[in-house]
């Protein structure tokens, strides 16, 4: 159903997009534009990759736009590389239904190729009813044409897909059934009218770019990759907690992607329908004391020495109807604690210098690599704010005690950071990567999924550089010779003393490099580390 139009504004008020789409996607975004010239200015960029990302950079030094609309591939490629809003139109599960039914009447036996990952509702779906689909997903032009070839062998006919998809079939002589319908596309419309909106709030986000993050949250609860019992059960655990208002408190070690989990929370929830509200992150370690309370709360005009005119809204209104997500929650001084709870009890917020009771309607997640109870007990953390924090609990298991997704977490991150040079996986990538399980299971992972994450960074870089270079252990412990150190035998937990004392020695006494690794500010490692006497 499209929604009645906004009364007609001036076009300086209206919210600028800009659709990039190559293929058959351009002729759609093209046939619902019209339905919103009236709502938003929108102009059309017939464009893909890297072609559109050196588009868009340029027009962006002269001109404005509030938000990029996209599909596929194509979408995940301009958002990993624009710093404006990427909208993703997502094809829905009718789209495909619709969309097989096509391909059913072209041929008996059919494929679908998604981008990045299968689905597994359909997996399920073809199980129950006896259906021929093969399901595939690719992260690479060369991935999917690899993909589309290995269906033609297998005696495909017709295959469903995105643009991309349908023009390397039908390129390969193969019928191409495209997913996406106009009720998708409208929809990405109306995502990007949220975002438009969400933007124009005074956001003081912008101060502390390393502290805090956008507006929207990027990740679903499919980004929780794994098929452990554990992320299983993780996963179950987050789309059960996002029906819920109460607050959340995360729990894990240092890239453990606490994060992660957070913005899949808010994507799932049920009062945020598609995470379109605001979700605004601040890490509370990496943000001067005397500034923290002012970026939470807001300050009046006049209220310190070099205050903005006018006042300054804080992050608890830049959230008002959407999700605050409060990282390093265990870094929170004393006195901001006390001022924290009132605003959980009471529900409004008063800024820094003022006196009048701002209303905000604003959920909480929270998140720590440390023990609470033990700060608790020190008296660092008021207990009446744990209580009042941790309604719901989740913790997310470490890397090492779910040993069977290391390989499949390796493959995923190296074939895309090898796409982000674009850069083609070796043919043998995967069983070169199943001959280097001793290697990599082997490791305890301190950094856990971010440390592996970076490992296979670093190896795409060098399989780019020497593309005849094979992935052998001999290559990997070159790369990275502490899985092979003796050091690996016994577990360790980067939150202690014995671990903190290891990771200075590794880096020869870079706290940056050891900051970097553990993912937290050089203020929050010198704090751990007096902690730790060191």
């Amino acid at each position: 159903m499209i929604r009645p139009p906004h009364p007609q504004r001036d076009a300086a008020a209206k919210p600028v997009f800009w659709t990039v789409s190559i293929s058959r996607l351009f002729d759609l975004f093209r046939d619902i534009t019209v339905e919103f010239d009236d709502r938003a200015t929108i102009v059309p960029i017939p464009l893909g990759f890297e072609e559109a990302v050196a588009h868009i950079r340029e027009r962006l030094q002269t001109e404005r736009c509030d938000a990029v609309i996209a599909a596929g591939s194509n979408a995940a490629y301009l958002k990993s590389r624009l710093s404006i809003p990427v909208v993703i139109a997502k094809a829905s599960g009718f789209d495909v239904m619709q969309a097989l039914a096509r391909a059913r009447k072209i041929a008996p036996e059919i494929g679908l190729i998604n981008y990045q990952e299968t689905l597994t509702e359909l997996a399920e779906f073809q199980q129950t009813f006896a259906l021929p689909i093969m399901q595939r997903s690719y992260v690479t032009v060369e991935d999917a044409r690899a993909q589309i070839n290995e269906m033609k062998a297998a005696g495909i006919k017709a295959i469903v897909g995105a643009g991309l998809i349908t023009d390397l079939a039908e390129e390969a002589g193969l019928a191409g059934v495209f997913v996406y319908s106009s009720a998708s596309i409208r929809q990405a419309f109306e995502d990007a009218f949220d975002i438009a909106s969400a933007t124009q709030l005074d956001m003081p986000l912008r101060r502390h770019e390393r502290a805090t993050s956008s507006l929207r949250a990027r990740h679903v609860l499919a980004d929780l990759r794994g098929e452990s019992e554990a992320m299983q059960a993780l996963r179950q655990t987050v789309s059960l907690y996002a029906k819920s208002p109460a607050t959340v408190l995360i729990e894990g070690e240092t890239g453990t992607g606490k994060e992660l989990v957070a913005q899949a929370i808010h994507r799932e929830s049920m009062r945020l329908p598609g995470g379109a509200r605001p979700f605004v992150a601040v890490n509370c370690g990496a943000i001067a004391e005397s500034l923290l309370e002012s970026e939470l709360f807001g300050y009046e005009e006049g209220a310190f020495t070099g205050s903005r005119r006018g006042g300054h809204a804080g992050l608890f209104e830049a959230a008002h109807r959407g999700t605050l997500f409060l990282d390093e929650i265990g870094e929170m001084p004393l006195a901001l604690q006390t001022r924290l709870l009132r605003v959980l009890e009471e529900k409004e917020i008063v800024r820094v210098g003022g006196t009048r009771p701002l209303a905000v309607d604003v959920r909480i997640i929270s998140a720590t690599h440390c023990q609470l109870e033990e700060r608790v007990a020190k008296g660092q953390f008021r207990a009446d704010l744990f209580y009042r924090l941790g309604v719901l609990r989740l913790s997310i298991p470490p890397l090492r005690e779910r040993r069977e997704d290391i390989l499949s977490l390796a493959e995923w991150f190296l074939k895309n950071a090898l796409a982000e040079m674009n850069v083609r996986p070796n043919a043998n990538l995967h069983a070169e990567l199943q001959a280097c399980g001793s290697a990599l299971l082997g490791w305890r992972w301190p950094g856990n999924v971010r440390e592996l994450r970076n490992l296979m960074q670093r190896i795409a870089l060098f399989l780019a550089a020497e593309p005849l270079q094979a992935l052998t252990p001999g290559f990997i412990g070159k790369l990275a010779p502490e899985l092979t150190s003796s050091a690996k035998e016994a577990p360790v937990h980067v939150r202690n003393e014995a671990s903190m004392s290891e990771l200075m020695q590794r880096y020869d006494g870079n706290r940056a490099a050891v900051a970097e690794h553990l993912g937290i500010s050089r203020t929050t490692l010198w704090r751990k580390l007096k902690a730790a006497g060191l």
